[in-house]
């Protein structure tokens, strides 16, 4: 179990790097195309990415096990459209604010990757509507989070320096909450890389629609952001969804969420290296309150568990 468990954690932290990294891509990505083209072509990439996978696996599947592997593949297949279709709507909604977020002049990469992050708020919240039971810790770790968010969005001059950027950002990190409780309702009983592959099939078609209805998109400017767009088409959504829904197999939904806040800190640091951003004292104060927070959430349960045995 412990070995499971390990490895959930470490392909959500792979996750939460590439996610983190990839923020440069979807910012230097933006000056070419807008939001709808870079968010549609992106995710198209995820699935093409993935579909060499499915396939190969389903023929070596067939040609191992037969007609008996034919079926139960068929079998599956209702409940992976259903899955994936859920999931890939959750993504599409996700993903498009944050891309959105990325259209304003006065947005920062690393500010947009830690209010993103703020979906470790929203799991456990939202988490309670099913009634899943959260440790007392990880609320306490939340509400130290939701201090950092204050400190990260909100200047001197008071709430007047939230921008719509932050606005955006912040809705977005409510439906990646929504997108990982349904991955975890989903990922258990399925075929993890065809779910994923759904998802992003659903989310990039739906996307791509809107593209057509509310821009106008060139391939002269999608060949300009071909390099941003590879990156995040193939690193963020083919390779780190997939590792997220593989992870959160082995990981509950609560504890994969605040691992993969660390995208945020990534976020920051390659938006520091690569785009030159630059934070105010007032805001590295809140991205180290949050990373304090996401740290101790990590032994919530452990903590918990200690309390408990005291009393007793």
């Amino acid at each position: 179990m412990q070995k499971t468990q390990l490895k959930g954690v470490l392909l959500l932290f792979l996750t939460a790097f590439i996610w983190g990294s990839s923020f440069v891509a979807q910012s230097v990505g933006m000056a070419n195309v807008e939001s709808f083209t870079f968010n549609g072509v992106r995710t198209l990439l995820g699935a093409a990415t993935l579909l060499p996978v499915v396939l190969i696996k389903d023929l070596i599947t067939l040609k191992k096990y037969g007609k008996p592997s034919r079926d139960k593949v068929k079998s599956n297949t209702r409940k992976i459209l259903i899955g994936g279709t859920a999931m890939g709507i959750a993504l599409c909604i996700a993903s498009n604010f944050q891309q959105y977020a990325f259209s304003y002049p006065d947005h920062s990469a690393g500010k947009i990757a830690f209010i993103t992050a703020f979906y470790m708020f929203f799991v456990p919240l939202l988490g309670l509507l099913i009634k899943k039971k959260v440790p007392i810790i990880t609320w306490l770790s939340v509400a130290v989070g939701t201090l950092g968010l204050y400190f990260l969005c909100v200047g001197e001059e008071g709430f007047s320096a939230i921008t719509k950027s932050d606005i955006l950002s912040f809705i977005c990190a409510v439906f990646y909450a929504v997108h990982i409780l349904v991955i975890e309702k989903f990922a258990e009983d399925n075929d993890t890389i065809k779910l994923s592959f759904t998802q992003f099939l659903v989310s990039g078609t739906i996307t791509v629609i809107l593209m057509f209805i509310f821009e106008e998109p060139t391939i002269s400017g999608i060949n300009s952001s071909i390099l941003p767009l590879l990156y995040s088409g193939i690193m963020s959504c083919g390779l780190a969804y997939t590792f997220q829904v593989v992870g959160q197999k082995y990981t509950e939904s609560t504890v994969a969420s605040l691992i993969m806040c660390l995208e945020s800190v990534f976020g920051v640091l390659c938006g520091v290296i690569f785009l030159k951003e630059a934070l105010t004292e007032r805001e590295i104060a809140g991205c180290i309150i949050m990373f304090a927070a996401i740290i101790v959430s990590q032994f919530s349960e452990q903590i918990q568990n200690k309390l408990v045995k005291r009393k007793n």
